[in-house]
């Protein structure tokens, strides 16, 4: 079985084309971040950059709602693509072929409380 799924942070706005059978193509990169305590009680953390490609109408909706530190749960299969660059030198890559998306939270970092007001809050019959 070939699937993955991940939970994280888009690391930057998507990117929406059109391929040459117009279709749509939505591609983007998601954070995931592995924090533990080491041997020595010191915090440590590790990042990872997943790239993802959407195609057809979710690439669409990505494209209108995913924003740089949106976080997103995907799912969908694991792929590796290889070319040539313009210097004859083999690349690869590999990336999640997104089948399902779901955004969560609302990507804006967590907002501090605010102090109270300095106000009674006697007649307040709650």
């Amino acid at each position: 079985m070939n699937r993955a799924t991940i939970i994280g942070r888009l690391g930057r706005d998507p990117e929406v084309k059109g391929t040459q059978g117009g279709q749509t193509v939505c591609n983007f990169s998601v954070a995931t971040t592995e924090r533990w305590m080491d041997r020595a009680g010191q915090r440590q953390e590790a990042t990872e950059w997943h790239r993802c490609v959407v195609f057809g109408k979710l690439a669409e909706i990505c494209g209108r709602h995913l924003v740089k530190g949106k976080q997103v749960a995907v799912t969908g299969r694991l792929q590796t693509r290889e070319w040539e660059d313009k210097d004859g030198n083999k690349k690869s890559t590999t990336e999640i072929v997104v089948r399902d998306m779901e955004m969560l939270g609302d990507g804006r970092p967590p907002v501090e409380p605010r102090a109270a007001d300095s106000g009674s809050n006697d007649d307040i019959p709650f």
